[in-house]
């Protein structure tokens, strides 16, 4: 992870008019919110605090150079400076050490620390499958929808805070129309690796295997297609109760 820090008179105002969520909890603590498209497809998603009246961005690594950039794009002229912080983050299980932060999206990610505080290994995939929580560049993509990623369920999206970046495709996602697809839970029996397209009995494809903890699994399914029988390469596949919505 990086952290990114954005600072200067309008660094608030800035980002509450970008982001999905609300940062009114920032100075209690952790918030999760995404930066959209205009078309309300996913850029990155992000944990935001505030310290010295400053916010920091915890961002995975492998998408802080497109946030950034897209951040300097929209900040024009605006008293916002955008940096990295040089904080190196840490996590654990349970209730968090002091000046460490619980983790806003569920109780099972436990907590996040930004001053040394000593971290635990923990298998967070196995996690992450068991609460069908989306990771940057697994089951976040460039082609996701934060509904159809569960976002509402991971206090990722809050629809009374006003304007953000593709609000409107967000909004009529959930007020107008029912989602046909988004992340389960599904058993796997069978070898079968990430990536690997899930298809029902003829051919059709239903969807896509994503991140696997022994016998489990999050995947992408259309859900008119999830009572199936599907399989993804040689295995499998059985959708089970938990999904993204």
């Amino acid at each position: 992870m990086t952290v990114l820090k954005v600072s200067g008179s309008e660094a608030r105002k800035f980002l509450q008019d970008l982001v999905t969520n609300d940062l009114g909890g920032t100075s209690d603590g952790l918030v999760y919110a995404a930066l959209l498209t205009p078309q309300g497809k996913y850029i990155a998603d992000f944990l935001i605090f505030e310290r010295d009246g400053a916010l920091f961005v915890d961002v995975a690594d492998s998408h802080t150079a497109a946030l950034a950039q897209r951040l300097s794009m929209y900040k024009l002229r605006a008293d916002v400076t955008i940096e990295e912080a040089g904080l190196a983050v840490t996590r654990g299980r349970g209730a968090p050490p002091e000046g460490a932060f619980a983790d806003p999206r569920h109780p099972a990610l436990g907590w996040r620390g930004y001053d040394g505080q000593p971290g635990e290994d923990v298998d967070w995939d196995a996690i992450r499958v068991a609460h069908v929580i989306p990771e940057a560049g697994l089951e976040l993509t460039p082609d996701s929808y934060i509904l159809e990623a569960g976002f509402e369920r991971l206090n990722g999206v809050d629809f009374k805070k006003g304007c953000f970046v593709g609000q409107e495709i967000v909004a009529r996602m959930k007020h107008k129309t029912a989602l046909r697809k988004g992340l389960v839970k599904v058993a796997v029996e069978g070898a079968a690796e990430p990536g690997t397209p899930i298809v029902m009995a003829d051919g059709r494809e239903a969807g896509t295997l994503h991140t696997r903890a022994g016998d489990e699994a999050i995947a992408f399914l259309r859900f008119d297609r999830a009572k199936a029988e599907l399989t993804a390469g040689e295995a499998r596949v059985v959708p089970l109760m938990e999904t993204a919505g």
